[in-house]
């Protein structure tokens, strides 16, 4: 099967992408895994690493399969680079230097100069790689042979090896048979090997030709110990281990010999290896993407490690931002509701039909007795004034809350007091005994004085109430005071239709500017937030890239995507409440929950929680948050008395009723269960019997902000006495504010 190389393109950059976005030290050995790993997973040839401690024999091993001296050989370690050995029409070297230089030479004597160890057996610093061409026909398959330094020498060595054996495909780890499998080389091979997901490893025991016969048998029996206790992912019917004398089987090729090269073993391992390549080769994406697998994994830790504490903090200040939000739109939405409440009845009380049925006739009256701007300041204005605060108020309680703009006085001037020309006197006053000239007070009457006076009163009443004007003409002649009475009724009529007029068109304006005062406005995030929230955005689409790309190369992974977070409108937008809101219950108006829904997310303010398998924070917070808390709730239930509190006209007003309420003695319990109960809330509140209500309320408050639940979060005793006593606090109150 060949692979997938447009997938495994896309899977690197995705690898070096969400490495980048942990800033990781180009020296660290994550990172330096991460470019190893990815330049191999596209790279088109099959490499074979040669790897082992130093003097165990690699480069004579690699000269005999390759049949000549290619590479530097000598008794102390000599190979003081990774060399990268390829197919070439004839031998050569090119060696490229960190500055960017490039040295092309004829046959490999250069690896004298730049590929070997100096003599403080140190590595040169400015060899960046070395690559050996040699027209093998092993290599014309598209295979390279890589020659590393030796290890358990020097930790720059060892950290070169360990780098380089991730760009492996097939692992050849040579053994000394005199020193079988050292304590340092099992832990290279756990260490850097199978904890890495290189599992293609072929172990090749060296220098068994030097042991006694006795000795061989012996330690051929530990090499398949060793072989089988590692469970190497070759393909069926191939063995993981070989014998292979290098340095005869190297002689035995440069001088021709067929017989001494089979005798060391060298051409049973050829063979072999030939075989397990050929096979491995087509599909070496399997022999891989383990690879990726190991080192995705730590990407995807380090990442998870950024991207949840910022998703905790950020959820804890959404949280308290959206808290605050809810509370103000909770008394936004109670304190307009509690204002056109207000307008409505004063748009009620003003409508005309209203007016002249409860005030035509006393005004009438008022003005036949000359006595109109008295009724007026008394009663009219009166009444005004009582529905005009109601409604005010409101107002001044969301200027109070919101500190918008500052609302307006509602004012509703009265017309000019009405004026009636009397229609002159008959000659004769015999129509007083007529019916409905009843004299209902003794004033001395609107200019006209006497029993007329009277008269004229008594017919106003009579008028309004038998509702003569609508009657047939029966009376030829009507009576004098009649007359003076129906003027009167039509001036106050006339008076009180203006008054309407005018009374409704302020009060629309009035409420029209109300959206300017029961609002508030919702301030931008601080810069830190917004960052963070910038910052957590890349992380997850890092994160979530890398998984998307890990699945399509079938590499199972315990993580889960994080879900996409919506976009943060850092913009002031004001809130302000919407008429259906308060007009139907959602409960009962689907379409108006809906609304209210789309409201919410409309105001870009309420941010939804950032979708995460981080555990949930429970910050303590501090008194005075709590403080805050308890004055938000005190304010919502003052909103709420206030709103049920208000009047109609003729009515006390909400402040005469608390007043009056908060000064009779509470309704006395009937039964003596009742009794205990109450006496038993007072106990708890640590008040004496008969406490008022605003005694009651204060005991709460002060119990409350020492015993809230949410002082103790981090203290789970203590929490749960503190939860145990604010249900007896609360029990307390509720029987004590309700009786």
């Amino acid at each position: 099967m060949i692979p997938d190389y447009g997938n495994y393109k896309k899977l690197a950059d995705s690898l070096k992408s969400a490495s980048a976005l942990l800033n990781l030290e180009r020296k660290s050995q994550l990172h330096q895994d991460i470019i190893t790993i990815c330049n191999h997973l596209v790279n088109p040839s099959f490499r074979v690493a040669v790897f082992g401690p130093f003097n165990h024999g690699k480069s004579t091993l690699l000269n005999a399969m390759l049949g000549n001296r290619t590479l530097p050989i000598d008794l102390i370690p000599t190979t003081g680079a990774s060399i990268t050995v390829k197919y070439g029409s004839d031998v050569r070297t090119r060696i490229m230097l960190v500055d960017g230089t490039e040295i092309y030479r004829s046959g490999t004597e250069i690896l004298q100069q730049f590929a070997i160890l100096d003599g403080n057996r140190q590595m040169r610093k400015d060899v960046a790689s070395v690559e050996v061409f040699c027209p093998h026909p092993f290599l014309e398959t598209g295979v390279e042979f890589l020659d590393l330094p030796g290890t358990n020498d020097r930790d720059e060595q060892d950290n070169l090896v360990r780098e380089q054996l991730l760009s492996a495909d097939l692992v050849i780890q040579l053994l000394d048979a005199r020193q079988l499998m050292t304590l340092g080389e099992r832990e290279n091979l756990r260490d850097w090997l199978l904890d890495r997901g290189i599992k293609t490893v072929i172990f090749v025991a060296n220098f068994i030709n030097l042991l006694e016969p006795d000795e061989q048998k012996q330690v051929q029996n530990r090499l398949l110990f060793v072989a089988e206790s590692f469970r190497a992912e070759l393909p069926p019917g191939f063995s993981n281990l070989y014998r292979v004398d290098a340095l005869p089987a190297l002689r035995a090729r440069l001088k021709g010999d067929v017989a001494a090269a089979n005798s060391s073993g060298l051409a049973a391992f050829e063979t072999a290896l030939q075989n397990i390549v050929g096979i491995l080769q087509p599909n070496r994406g399997s022999v891989r993407l383990p690879r990726v697998e190991a080192i995705a994994s730590q990407v995807q830790h380090s990442l998870k490690a950024k991207i949840d504490p910022i998703v905790i903090e950020l959820k804890s200040f959404d949280n308290k931002q959206n808290s605050k939000i809810e509370i103000k739109q909770k008394a936004a939405n109670l304190i307009y509701k509690g204002f056109t409440t207000s307008v409505g009845e004063l748009r009620d009380w003003l409508a005309l039909p209203k007016l002249l049925t409860k005030y035509q006739a006393d005004a009438a009256v008022a003005l036949a007795e000359n006595n109109f701007k008295v009724w007026q300041t008394n009663t009219l204005k009166k009444d005004l004034n009582q529905l005009q605060l109601a409604a005010v108020k409101w107002l001044y309680q969301a200027y109070e809350f919101f500190q918008e703009e500052r609302p307006q006085d509602l004012l509703i001037p009265f017309p000019s007091e009405p004026q009636v020309i009397l229609p002159p006197k008959p000659s004769s006053t015999d129509d007083l005994s007529e019916p409905g000239s009843i004299a209902v007070g003794g004033g001395i009457g609107w200019l006209l004085g006497g029993p007329v006076g009277a008269a004229v009163v008594g017919s106003i009443s009579y008028l309004l109430n038998k509702n003569i004007q609508k009657q047939d003409e029966q009376l030829a002649k009507e009576s004098y005071h009649q007359d003076v009475a129906k003027l009167c009724i039509t001036a106050i009529e006339d008076y009180l239709s203006n008054f309407s007029k005018q009374g409704l068109s302020i009060l629309n304006e009035y409420e029209q500017k109300s959206d300017k005062v029961i609002c508030f406005e919702v301030s931008q995030e601080p810069i830190e937030f917004t960052n963070k929230r910038e910052n957590l955005q890349q992380l997850q689409n890092g994160f979530n890239q890398l998984l998307r790309e890990l699945e399509k190369v079938k590499i199972l992974s315990n993580h889960q995507f994080y879900k996409e977070i919506p976009k943060y409108s850092n913009t002031k937008i004001k809130y302000s409440p919407q008429p259906k809101r308060v007009q139907i219950s959602p409960e009962k108006d689907p379409d108006v929950k809906r609304q209210q829904e789309n409201t919410a997310k409309n105001i870009g303010t309420r941010v939804e929680s950032v979708s995460t398998s981080a555990p949930k924070a429970s910050p303590s917070p501090r008194p005075e948050e709590v403080e805050a808390k308890f004055r938000d709730w005190e304010l919502n239930e003052e909103i709420a008395r206030m709103k049920a509190e208000m009047p109609s006209p003729g009515f006390k007003t909400a402040k005469q009723q608390h007043t009056t309420q908060s000064n009779q003695a509470p309704n006395q319990p009937k039964t003596q269960t009742e009794k205990d109960k109450i006496t038993r809330a007072y106990s708890i509140l640590g008040l004496p019997a008969n406490a008022s209500l605003a005694e009651v309320k204060q005991a709460y408050r002060t119990l409350v902000k020492k015993w809230h639940p949410d002082l103790f979060v981090n203290q789970p005793q203590l929490q749960k006495q503190a939860q145990e006593k604010m249900h007896l606090v609360n029990e307390a109150y509720t029987i004590l504010s309700e009786k």
